[in-house]
């Protein structure tokens, strides 16, 4: 059996008052193309990228398989100068290398400091920054990161959620973006905001038999396209070739929703912290009781979430 396929819808020419009134609400991903970016999609070479920022240091993902994998660990960190980063992103053998001679490279940029600072491009890369125009779709007290990307072709990246919206800023390059809504989570095998099936086009059914039950959105990106990302909704990013992105997160809940620590946007909000801590709380109850027991009482509290907190709508 093969997951059903549906293409994300793509629109062009599509303005703010169009997207927040049509698109916005129906909380699903679109592709918006025709976008005015700026002069980011014809100046970013990869001569440019290399003299625009020069040789500060920056912290990359190095594999040696196209399959990156963030709960095995299947990649080191390594440090380059940005020019040099570049270059050899570039490549496809390398002369030079950490792991093997088509080791795959990726750069996710991060705060000064990752643990306290978010990532945002005008303090990172303030000389491409100035390239980029942000689509300003949503108001600005909301903005919470710009996170500049470079990718090796081929590379993959595992599936996961975030817990705010963003727009998938296709800058040079392509990508192709697998998509599965967050009703489907119950057959993604989630470790935490990852999903445990790492080959989403050649999934091991006997390990993840549950999988082919999850509908697949998929969309191809080009340079200039736009990716609208909903808060929750589990993303598979390849990059088909070398490739430049600019992911930019903003706050869909009230401010006060997001943990205060969360550089990355990507921790659960604390309201949905505090209810999964409840209920390790009530399972470790159960254990005192005898299995019998413990399975029917299971199985009443399944019941009580589903009756107290599903949607009532099949969309």
């Amino acid at each position: 059996r093969e997951q059903p396929l549906v293409p994300v819808a793509r629109l062009a020419g599509v303005r703010r008052e169009q997207f927040l009134r049509d698109i916005y609400p129906l909380r699903k991903p679109v592709v918006l193309k025709g976008m005015e970016l700026g002069t980011c999609t014809t100046k970013w070479t990869v001569d440019y990228l290399s003299q625009a920022e020069g040789s500060k240091e920056v912290k990359i993902h190095v594999s040696a398989v196209p399959q990156m994998d963030f709960l095995s660990k299947n990649f080191v960190y390594r440090t380059l100068p940005f020019d040099v980063f570049v270059q050899r992103a570039a490549e496809v053998k390398h002369k030079k290398y950490f792991l093997s001679e088509d080791e795959k490279y990726y750069l996710r940029s991060v705060g000064e400091d990752a643990r306290k600072d978010i990532a945002d491009i005008r303090k990172q890369f303030p000389v491409l920054a100035e390239d980029v125009q942000i689509p300003e779709y949503f108001e600005k007290e909301r903005f919470f990161s710009s996170v500049f990307r470079i990718s090796s072709a081929g590379l993959q990246l595992w599936t996961h959620y975030d817990v705010m919206d963003n727009f998938l800023i296709q800058v040079t390059g392509k990508k192709r973006v697998v998509l599965y809504s967050p009703r489907d989570a119950p057959y993604l095998y989630l470790s935490g905001t990852k999903s445990k099936v790492l080959d989403v086009d050649n999934p091991d059914l006997e390990k993840y038999p549950l999988f082919v039950k999850a509908k697949r959105y998929q969309c191809f990106l080009e340079a200039g396209d736009v990716l609208f990302i909903p808060a929750l909704w589990f993303h598979n990013v390849i990059s088909e070739e070398f490739g430049v992105a600019l992911n930019v997160f903003w706050k869909h809940l009230p401010a006060e929703s997001y943990d205060k620590s969360d550089t990355y946007g990507n921790k659960d909000p604390t309201a949905a912290s505090r209810a999964i801590q409840i209920l390790d709380r009530a399972l470790k109850t159960l254990e005192e009781l005898p299995e019998e027991y413990r399975d029917f009482y299971a199985r009443r509290m399944v019941l009580r979430i589903q009756e107290k907190a599903y949607r009532n709508d099949c969309g």
